[in-house]
């Protein structure tokens, strides 16, 4: 804090010294007005500086007061459970028989060191960030506070199978032109880094924004390319939040399908992109109002217009294209509605969607797209959840649905006389999570993408290019294990395996195995 005000206070004066010398045209009452504003705006800063310490060092206290009665009361604890043992043991007519009471100390015991290590976890975490107080702070262009933050995420991987991307398979295909299949690597390209900014408050609703990118973007066109990772955007939102009513406008996930399973090998894509989960971080406006119901339950609605994405890969340029979806001349629209419970201490959901697109092919060619879908996340006790999505729509490959494919044609997309249709898919997924406690958990999950095969075999020809979606693929099956240990809140553990089969329209399979070893750090 007290480098912040030396460095305002610099800048205040040397703002001061660069003032223009008084002349005829200008006054000393105006020279006077800049000062007293710069003056105002150095006293709100260390206003807001002043109230942020307060606050972290009255959360410091209280910690230190509660871990301070969780040590104090140990040796009592441990006292009284010697004594009812000891009189537990004088008053059995058979000694030599186990009771329940060591049980229960013990178990007392364990929850008591499970409390007191979480609290000096969450004391030391708290203890930096009042230290952060004394630190120069991330600057902004305004007076608003600035958030950093990031994953820094290192990924060793092994296939075996010839797969479309080695550190992030989604797809299977037979050996490559030299006859090659299995790989292992390393990657980092799966790091993020975010940036969230608090805003004023405006119409009673706080505002605030948020951005996220990665390294997950391409390769460039160079030796060792691969290890080079592009930077990429992936979600970016302003936020204007009432008590009940949220406005959000930006680059997010779907609301309509905002589930993904829990992966820490699939940061860069969402698990199961290929393979029933619907996704894509996508252009968006929507409104968010929430109905309480009672204590523990709320109710959801959701609605907003969406970019009409559909899937297509622009040319290599710096120019933005149109897709069909845009070339319609008008947006997507979904809406959502949710019933949320808490139960076993969690939040209990059930939700379910839809989506229209209209998309323009060219030649008079329009394609209705559309899509409904459910979701649910539903705790069976305090330590097992399961959770998933199910869709059928038409038309989605600008949300991953039928395998990235929107559009069919009899022939050549760009013969005239070519029939087109929306391609029609079914798929979902499905995850069950077990935390064994605080700091590790397990999930297994499976899911499919299924498009119609009657369809395929009718309209064979696909709007895209060259490459393994070149043609439509019949079905992606895809299923995974994982276990998740973080020691900390901010390191991160995780190995997982996962098994892939990709079908061609010829009945012709192709599988691989990928196992990932993950190692990250949160800050």
């Amino acid at each position: 804090m007290f480098l912040a005000v030396v460095t305002l206070v610099s800048g205040t004066r040397a703002q001061e010294s660069s003032l223009p010398a008084p002349s005829p045209d200008t006054s000393l009452a105006d020279s006077v007005k800049q000062l007293q504003q710069q003056v105002s705006e150095l006293r709100s800063v260390v206003s807001d500086l002043r109230s942020q310490s307060e606050r972290y060092r009255s959360e410091t206290e209280a910690l230190r007061q509660e871990l301070r009665s969780v040590v104090a009361q140990l040796p009592r604890q441990a006292g009284a459970q010697e004594t009812a043992g000891s009189s537990t043991s004088e008053s059995s007519n058979t000694p030599s028989q186990p009771t329940a009471e060591p049980a229960s100390s013990a178990n007392r015991e364990s929850d008591t060191a499970g409390r007191l290590a979480k609290l000096e976890e969450q004391f030391d975490l708290l203890t930096g960030k009042v230290d952060d107080q004394y630190q120069t702070k991330v600057e902004s262009g305004a007076k608003y506070r600035v958030r950093l933050s990031g994953l820094v995420l290192l990924n060793l991987f092994t296939n075996r199978g010839a797969v479309d991307s080695a550190d992030l398979p989604g797809l299977v295909d037979g050996p490559d032109i030299l006859g090659r299949a299995n790989s292992t690597g390393l990657s980092l390209r799966q790091s993020q880094i975010g940036m969230e900014v608090f805003g004023p408050e405006v119409a009673g609703a706080r505002t605030r924004g948020d951005l996220q990118v990665d390294f997950a973007g391409g390769s460039p066109l160079t030796a060792n390319g691969v290890a080079f990772g592009l930077l990429r955007l992936r979600t970016g939102t302003i936020h204007l939040d009432w008590p009940h009513t949220s406005v959000v406008a930006g680059q997010d996930a779907p609301f309509f399908s905002a589930l993904s399973p829990t992966s820490f090998a699939t940061v860069a894509e969402p698990a199961f992109a290929y393979a029933g989960n619907l996704w894509t971080w996508i252009p968006q406006i929507r409104v968010e109002h929430r109905v309480t119901l009672s204590e523990d339950s709320t109710f959801t609605l959701q609605a907003g217009i969406l970019d009409g994405l559909t899937g297509e890969a622009p040319p290599p340029s710096y120019a933005r294209p149109a897709q069909a979806g845009e070339f319609s001349r008008q947006p997507g629209y979904a809406g959502r509605a949710a019933w949320s419970h808490n139960l076993f201490g969690q939040a209990m959901t059930f939700g379910a969607g839809g989506y229209y697109s209209r998309q323009n092919w060219g030649f008079g060619r329009n394609i209705d797209g559309w899509a409904g879908t459910l979701d649910w996340t539903a705790p069976l006790s305090p330590r097992l959840s399961l959770s998933g999505e199910f869709y059928r729509g038409r038309a989605l490959g600008g949300l991953g649905g039928g395998l990235y494919h929107s559009a069919l044609f009899t022939g050549y997309p760009s013969n005239p006389a070519t029939r087109a249709r929306g391609l029609d898919a079914i798929g979902g997924w499905s995850q069950l999570k077990f935390r064994a406690s605080s700091k590790v958990e397990f999930n297994v999950a499976a899911g499919q993408d299924n498009p119609f095969a009657s369809e395929i075999r009718a309209f064979p020809y696909s709007a895209y290019g060259v490459g393994l979606l070149s043609s439509p693929l019949m079905r992606n099956q895809s299923e995974l294990f994982n276990v998740i240990y973080h020691p900390r809140s901010d390191l991160v553990f995780s190995a997982e395996y996962g098994h892939i089969a990709t079908y061609e329209t010829d009945n012709t399979r192709y599988t691989a195995d990928h196992v990932s070893l993950v190692m990250g750090i949160l800050f």
